[in-house]
């Protein structure tokens, strides 16, 4: 029989344990031991059945056995001090109290995925998995972020593998009343919804799911509504499913139907309006067009509330390759937008204008979500120093006249949370021969050598057995469910070894990943694996996108090569990669293998949480390895720059790694000194922690978010809002009046002095300028001189810009301008003069996309 109707009994707490219930439901449990600790010891096997998590935990034990607790002087003394410790983690002011008035009171964080926890599905890989440490992070320093997603109810979805090694997948539904989650209520006690239009007189109801990390709240929208139809309750069922109308109208809930949750939220709490909005990735970007509505709303024209809503907007891109960005036909967004179902005050034209691909190589007929988040954002930023340089070059139509490292876009490298992926022992190593600092806020990373080598190997040892017991588990679990009977594993009890290199591979499965690199030469793997003195183990594992069958495929290669009796002692595949099998598999492993195809790895996050537990990193030069890469900190696999035959380059790249893990890796790891012990070896892993430690944390990265864009946008928004947005209509008027007058503005004549043919350093170059400004006054323009090598064919690098001022002016719009510089540089050197754009309300002097050189 079948249930007619479902729902959750919660579970009333003794008296003596209420504290519990706000502990399971702040998700600060699942980066502080201490408190899952205190839940493990109410009853380990239920722990262990319920995958460790509190909530659920509560509800599976017996109201006898939570009596019994209660009357348990000592435990109820731990539950105290549990709570009072909380208490005071989200009450103590943090770094953030240090930066005084000009931090902003409180940041947006959208996106569409967060990965805090295995309790709580609601990620894909890597993207979700660094929103969730971006929030862990800010609550560690309390910068006051209110994050921004939707609720699904299956969220993205299991992974099993058939027979022959095919991925499958399956979506069991999500009960959030056994989650770790609150539903946000009116004062009358109703669920709290919002709703966006739809076309065709429909609306799009949800209400609004609340998360607690830490001191952050995450605010989730869930369609499954009786208010919806069935159509529209279903927007909100997976992570990134369905076609391209389902993709838009979640999106459509995330941006605009988010912007009116933070309302809510702020109207029912008394939380203050958030001044800055962080764009994770291009999915939540129409926030910015409801942000804009409300400006319009509020009096403002158009082009006035679009700089109000810029100046406090920022965008990061995780994209290194345009097929990953979400494009929509220009069609849809009109019918979202237009027709029937205007927004008020935002004319469909205006809204197509900032998602057109209207420059060179672009499509005319699409709307591109990262294009309107950049034109929607005054400040822009990639995840890696070179996915920066990628995303300059990969925009750069949007500015033109700019060379690409001008574009408008910053880098800040990503970072993960120390407290959530680095394992117990490694901690407790830290703090007993390091001190209690390590790893907070970067410090103590320095000492590390203070640490004995048998304590490093010990601990190593450690981490890796429980890797490979977890591995034994879940691969026998996977053979059941593949259809092997229990007395065919007997093999299973075997596999993998405690005290063989163990190199880990696991993550999404797109192509430019390339999984199977490393089964390009078959043979030269099973040697490797096989090795009489150095063999070698892989744990790998990852997901396909559902609707990628050559991700599939390479999945199925991968499983298959694994499936062989000879060496499925040392290799295996573990299906439904998730941050519960990572927790185990990044402190496992001896090394983290890498190897995508150069440069499409925007940066790469599981290297860093190998880093942090000793684990050393073996890698394509992509990503934060690019930057953070020294020559003693892991190995750096060579990359076949120009081939262009794409087996080939696979060939090669492969047979680089197979020389680098026979020859380096595997060759360091097993020669050991008089002590049995890998010296040279420990050598590297403390280096690594030392080198890479206090930069690969997400506290680091939060602390350069928070300084390099959250602040500067947050003084931008106050000062074009100021006044009645005196601010943002001045700035308005100005692009307007610049845009219209920059065809009358030309560099007539140059004329320098100073040197001649032979120059020499420290020469003084001095440079007059002079130009045709038309209907612009001087202060609306800089005139630059920008100075440094040249190619042969006159092609500039430059290595400086100085800025020319007034010196006369002649009437009918002409001025001269001038100013001097010394050469710094031998060899071939040049310069040229340009005009550009002038405003203190503009973040860079790109931003308009106006230039005029000489």
């Amino acid at each position: 029989m079948r249930a007619i109707r479902r729902f959750t009994v919660r579970t009333v707490l003794p008296a003596p344990l209420a504290p519990l219930g706000d502990l399971a439901s702040n998700l600060r449990w699942s980066w502080h031991k201490p408190t899952r600790d205190l839940f493990e010891s109410m009853d380990p096997a239920a722990w262990v059945a319920v995958h460790r998590e509190p909530g659920a935990l509560l509800g599976a034990l017996s109201t006898e056995r939570l009596d019994a607790l209660a009357q348990d002087a000592q435990f109820v003394e731990r539950v105290r001090a549990a709570a009072t410790d909380l208490e005071a983690y989200l009450s103590r002011p943090g770094w953030y109290a240090g930066l005084g008035a000009d931090a902003p009171k409180a940041i947006a964080y959208f996106s569409m995925e967060f990965g805090i926890t295995g309790a709580l599905p609601q990620y894909s890989g890597g993207l979700g998995i660094l929103a969730g440490d971006h929030l862990k992070s800010a609550s560690d320093l309390a910068v006051p972020i209110v994050g921004v997603g939707l609720f699904y109810a299956t969220g993205y979805f299991k992974q099993s593998l058939s027979r022959d090694g095919w991925q499958q997948e399956t979506y069991p539904v999500l009960d959030p009343d056994g989650l770790p989650l609150s539903l946000l209520r009116e004062s009358d006690g109703s669920p709290a919804k919002v709703s966006v239009d739809l076309p065709g007189g429909r609306r799009l109801h949800a209400q609004v799911w609340k998360a607690q990390v830490g001191r952050v709240p995450l605010l989730l929208l869930d369609s499954d509504v009786e208010d919806n139809d069935e159509a529209a309750r279903g927007v909100t069922d997976r992570l990134y499913g369905g076609g391209g109308e389902h993709r838009l109208q979640q999106e459509l809930l995330c941006g605009i139907g988010g912007v009116r949750a933070l309302r809510l939220w702020s109207r029912l709490t008394g939380a203050p309006e958030p001044e800055v909005y962080h764009t994770n990735e291009g999915h939540a970007g129409f926030l910015s067009v409801e942000r804009i509505r409300e400006q319009v709303e509020r009096g403002l024209t158009f082009d006035e509330a679009l700089e109000a809503v810029r100046s406090a907007t920022v965008f990061t891109t995780h994209t290194p390759v345009p097929a990953g960005i979400d494009r929509f036909g220009r069609d849809q967004i009109g019918l979202y937008f237009g027709g029937d179902n205007p927004l008020p005050g935002v004319p469909v034209e205006r809204i197509l204008a900032l998602g057109a691909e209207d420059y060179p190589g672009g499509d005319p007929g699409v709307f591109n979500m990262a294009v309107m988040g950049l034109r929607l954002a005054q400040r822009a930023n990639g995840v890696s120093q070179l996915h920066g340089a990628v995303s300059r070059g990969m925009f750069d139509g949007l500015w033109p006249g700019f060379d690409a490292p001008e574009v408008p876009i910053s880098s800040i490298t990503n970072g993960v949370h120390a407290p959530t992926w680095v394992a117990p022992e490694v901690f407790a190593m830290g703090k007993q021969y390091i001190g209690p600092e390590l790893p907070r806020e970067g410090l103590g990373f320095e000492k590390v050598g203070q640490v004995p080598d048998e304590e490093i190997w010990r601990t190593r040892r450690v981490l890796r057995g429980r890797l490979v017991e977890d591995a034994r588990r879940r691969l026998k679990l996977s053979w059941l469910q593949r259809g092997a009977s229990e007395a065919e594993l007997a093999w299973t009890k075997d596999m993998l070894d405690p005290d063989v290199l163990t190199i880990g591979f696991a993550r999404r499965v797109p192509t430019y990943k390339r999984l199977t690199l490393m089964l390009r030469d078959p043979e030269r793997l099973k040697q490797l694996l096989l090795h009489p003195q150095r063999p070698v183990q892989l744990v790998i594992a990852g997901k396909s996108h559902p609707a990628d069958e050559t991700g599939k495929r390479l999945i199925q290669q991968m499983v298959r090569f694994a499936d062989d009796p000879a060496v499925r002692h040392r290799i295996v595949f573990l299906p439904n990669y998730d941050i519960t099998m990572a927790l185990s598999l990044y402190p496992g492993c001896d090394v983290w293998l890498n190897n995508p195809l150069r440069p499409f790895e925007a940066c790469g996050t599981s290297g860093m949480k190998a880093a942090l537990n000793g684990g050393l990193n073996l890698s394509i030069l992509d990503g934060w390895w690019d930057e953070w890469y020294d020559g003693g900190n892991g190995w750096a696999i060579p990359t076949a720059d120009g081939v262009d035959d794409p087996d080939h380059r696979d060939d090669l790249e492969a047979a680089a790694l197979y020389d680098l893990v026979e020859n380096s890796v595997a060759a360091r790891f097993y020669d050991r000194d008089e002590r049995g012990l890998p010296a040279r070896w420990l050598e590297m892993v403390r280096h690594t922690l030392a080198s890479l430690g206090p930069k690969v944390l997400a506290s680091r990265m939060v602390t350069d978010y928070v300084q390099q864009l959250y602040v500067p946008a947050a003084q931008a928004g106050r000062a074009a809002a100021a006044s009645s947005a005196a601010g943002a209509k001045d700035l308005a008027r100005w692009k307007a009046s610049v845009r219209d007058g920059w065809s009358g503005v030309r560099v007539d004549h140059v004329e320098s002095s100073g040197v001649g043919d032979s120059a020499q350093i420290g020469d003084v170059v001095h440079v007059r300028g002079f130009v045709s400004l038309g209907d612009l006054a001087v202060d609306d323009v800089e005139v630059q001189v920008v100075h440094g090598r040249v190619s042969e064919s006159d092609e500039l690098r430059p290595s400086g810009t100085v800025r020319l001022t007034p010196a006369e002016s002649f009437g009918d719009g002409r001025h001269r301008f001038e100013g001097e510089f010394a050469l710094r540089q031998t060899g071939p050197f040049g310069y040229t003069v340009r005009i550009l754009p002038r405003h203190p309300g503009l973040a860079t002097s790109a931003e308009l996309g106006l230039v005029v050189n000489a």
